[in-house]
């Protein structure tokens, strides 16, 4: 999901939240541990803020 940037841009808010929820999740599977589920909402965070200011471009450009 990290990689799908169309999806990311069209609906960047709902796509964090479905970042959130897998690492969540995975967690709680107990697929990762505590140190990697920081590494993978820290990622999330990081994609968001990519995608804002990727809009916030776009929109300086019109």
């Amino acid at each position: 999901m990290l990689r799908d940037e169309i999806a990311l841009l069209a609906m960047p808010g709902a796509h964090h939240k479905a970042l959130l929820r897998q690492a969540y999740a995975m967690h709680r599977d107990q697929l990762i541990d505590a140190d990697h589920l920081s590494d993978m909402l820290e990622l999330a965070d990081a994609a968001l803020a990519f995608a804002v200011e990727s809009l916030i471009d776009l929109d300086g450009d019109e």
